[in-house]
């Protein structure tokens, strides 16, 4: 075997022992490998919220001062009623104030009789028919409620009686005409502020949902 064949062979074994030494360090990678992602760091975690379980009643704090015998009072109601809302309670106030107003101020009773308690109503219809003796007529417009809040309130617990007395301040137009239709009181321009502290009654819990007008204080 000549000299250079010899050469050859050694150098390729060389070359067999050089490359198995490199994979026994390196490893083996095939194909296309993308560089490690960097490592981000991680973002500190936020801390869960504690709910408050107990907290005061907003549909009663948004209207009466907490912890005030008012808001005791709308509790103990809604104990006993628990779909009683202050907020459409005051709603239907509202709405119930310029209807009984202007029913009052137009003589028009009959559809009053069932929101009105007994004495309530025959004092209206008193006062009515006292100015239809006189041949007096009234002409109003309801403008609307400047302002309106709770005055007081009462609940018995052995009862379930409720008794809310809200205060109004109503604007509207009225004028009084005599029998031949002359005003003699008012304008129809001219708006007049009107105050009224007015007490409702309803026994919570039952099946009547009408609140019953049992007092006025003009």
């Amino acid at each position: 075997m000549n000299s250079p064949l010899i050469q050859l062979l050694v150098l390729a074994g060389i070359a067999v022992f050089l490359i198995l030494r490199l994979r026994s360090v390196l490893g083996t990678r095939e194909g296309f490998e993308k560089p490690p992602a960097t490592q981000m760091p991680e973002k500190p975690s936020r801390p869960d919220f504690e709910v408050i379980e107990g907290g005061p009643d907003r549909d009663i704090t948004d209207h009466v001062p907490e912890d005030s015998p008012m808001a005791e009072d709308f509790a103990a109601m809604k104990r006993v009623e628990p779909s009683f809302s202050v907020s459409e309670f005051m709603g239907g106030a509202r709405g119930a104030y310029e209807m009984i107003v202007m029913g009052f101020e137009r003589g028009e009773l009959s559809a009053l009789e069932p929101y009105l308690a007994e004495d309530v109503f025959q004092t209206f219809v008193d006062v009515v028919a006292q100015r239809e003796d006189q041949g007096l007529t009234i002409e109003a417009d309801f403008i609307g409620v400047r302002e309106l809040s709770f005055a007081e309130t009462r609940f018995d617990k052995d009862s379930n009686l409720a008794e809310i007395t809200m205060r109004f301040t109503g604007e509207l137009t009225s004028v009084v005409k005599d029998r031949d239709g002359q005003i003699i009181e008012g304008s129809p321009t001219t708006v007049k502020r009107q105050k009224d502290s007015w007490t409702f009654a309803r026994t919570m819990g039952s099946d009547d949902p009408n609140w019953l007008l049992v007092a006025t204080d003009g």
